[in-house]
């Protein structure tokens, strides 16, 4: 696979063009709404499946788009700027069905990555419960095996696109006795019996992306929907978000372009003791500290990329757990800052709902908590430069 690994190359640049020409136009006069309704945007949705832009990492062999990690990173990056509820729409896609990428059996991926492809199904991904947040491999949903099928009982909760995606990759304990080795990755469908869905959290931000408990009642699968073999689901999981919080970090740049954007046109336009605000040096310095932030964030999440794409390509890359990361970290704690300086350069206008940067800095928010807090990336960069 040979591209740049730190600058995009000329077709990630016009794809750029695409996907922001679509968002200017179908998905961020829809944005307020979105947040506002609390409802799940089907026809952004629909929008991106015209488009081709939905899920556009599943490779062309299952009929998707085969985009690389940078091109993935690039459209949810473009969808954030937008709308971030949205971009969860191809984020989350590639949380669900990199599990399968990486260790599902051939019928399997051709089973469910197809309609994922064609926009006919959504995936979600269900590693957290209650009590296994951060500490993820102290899960409790069971999957006992039996004949030619597992009987799954638990509840998973804080599942993003919980009930409007038809498939879930879905973690559970196979071995009680094996800790985290004792722990297998399932294909589970909404429409198993048994399967059910808790009531939407009330949240701070993406609010246009449902978040539920997805619950288990004696959910009986055949056996061939385990993904690998049995006891590898916690790997699996592990090495799923070696790539996905680089789409985190794409979601993170994308809320913090969104704000700084905004708040540049207005600083501009903005008139006080007779110029406009931006003849002030103390706020220039506000925007170029923002703007530096951003762009350090979005070459370590484009380099991180780079790397993703080589080792889903047989090429491993030992320092991958720690860039991806690093780049999750940066860029979100940085997304948090830039959103935080836009909502005060715009005063008391930055603080209404009738100006887009307070929901950006309310979006901006979980990118530090999901997939990982920063505090367990920290404790997971660390881990692998002092190994």
């Amino acid at each position: 696979m040979d591209f740049p690994l730190y600058a995009p190359a000329e077709e990630h640049d016009m794809l750029r063009e695409t996907i922001r020409a679509l968002a200017d136009e179908k998905i961020a006069p829809r944005a307020a709404e979105t947040d506002e309704t609390e409802e799940f945007p089907w026809d952004v949705y629909k929008a991106l499946v015209a488009a081709d832009l939905h899920a556009v990492h599943v490779p062309e062999e299952y009929g998707g788009a085969g985009a690389d990690a940078l091109a993935t990173v690039i459209v949810i990056e473009e969808v954030a700027r937008a709308c971030a509820s949205s971009s969860l729409i191809p984020a989350v896609n590639k949380l669900g069905t990199v599990p399968l990428l990486l260790s599902a059996s051939a019928d399997l991926k051709a089973r469910y990555l197809a309609p994922v492809a064609r926009g006919d199904a959504m995936f979600s991904y269900a590693l957290s419960e209650g009590e296994a947040g951060s500490d993820a491999a102290a899960m409790r949903t069971r999957a006992v095996l039996d004949g030619d099928h597992y009987v799954l009982n638990g509840t998973k909760m804080w599942i993003t696109n919980a009930g409007v995606s038809e498939y879930y990759t879905l973690m559970a304990v196979t071995d009680p006795s094996a800790g985290a080795r004792g722990i297998s990755a399932f294909v589970v469908e909404k429409a198993d019996e048994g399967v059910s869905f808790g009531p939407k959290e009330r949240k701070l931000g993406i609010k246009g992306s449902p978040t539920r408990q997805v619950i288990l009642e004696n959910v009986r699968i055949p056996a061939s929907r385990m993904i690998g073999d049995p006891g590898t689901g916690f790997k699996t999981a592990l090495a799923t978000l070696d790539h996905t919080r680089i789409t985190i970090a794409a979601q993170a740049l994308g809320i913090a372009q969104g704000a700084l954007d905004y708040a540049i046109g207005y600083v501009k336009e903005r008139k006080q003791f007779g110029r406009p605000i931006a003849d002030f040096q103390g706020l220039q310095f506000m925007v170029a500290d923002m703007a530096m932030k951003l762009e350090a964030a979005r070459q370590l999440t484009y380099h991180a990329a780079a790397k993703s794409e080589l080792a889903m390509h047989g090429q491993p890359q030992r320092d991958l757990t720690f860039l991806s990361s690093a780049a999750k970290c940066a860029a979100s704690d940085a997304a948090m800052e830039i959103t935080t300086d836009a909502v005060q350069l715009l005063g008391g206008y930055g603080y209404t709902r009738d100006f887009p940067v307070e929901r950006m800095m309310r979006d901006a928010k979980i990118t530090q908590i999901y997939e990982g807090t920063n505090q367990i990336q920290r404790m997971v960069m660390a881990r692998q430069l002092l190994k």
